[in-house]
């Protein structure tokens, strides 16, 4: 699957969507839960919590591994998907659909830094 063109895109593999109040919705990519396999578990950051960019903000387990959820850019936290929490196996049925947390940005011009679509197709089929 090639990466949606309207979303922006981490070396590590998340996805995020800027929404039009200026906020931040955020995901694993397709390639990611592919390369994961079948998700068991999904532990989100806590709402109201700030991260720097990059930083681990949550744990996405599997059959085949442990992987960590990064940060896309420095923010504060807003929303989680609660229901992953009770159905994580809905990132692998639909990785852009199945969103895990959105957060407001510290710097609005944060997620422009990110990689479009093309230049993330051409991240994840070197990685």
């Amino acid at each position: 699957m090639t990466a949606p063109p309207d979303l922006k895109y981490t070396p590590t593999h998340e996805w995020v969507r800027v929404e039009s109040d200026g906020t931040l919705t955020a995901g694993i990519t397709d390639f990611a839960q592919d390369q994961l396999g079948d998700i068991v578990y999904v532990e989100l950051p806590k709402v109201g919590s700030r991260y720097p960019e990059g930083d681990p903000c949550g744990v996405i387990e599997s059959v085949k591994a442990v992987s960590d959820l990064y940060m896309p850019v420095a923010g504060v936290i807003t929303a989680v998907n609660e229901a992953l929490g009770q159905a994580p196996e809905r990132v692998n049925a639909d990785a852009y659909g199945a969103w895990m947390f959105k957060l407001k940005p510290d710097d609005s011009s944060g997620a422009g830094k990110l990689m479009d679509a093309a230049a993330y197709d051409r991240h994840a089929h070197t990685a």
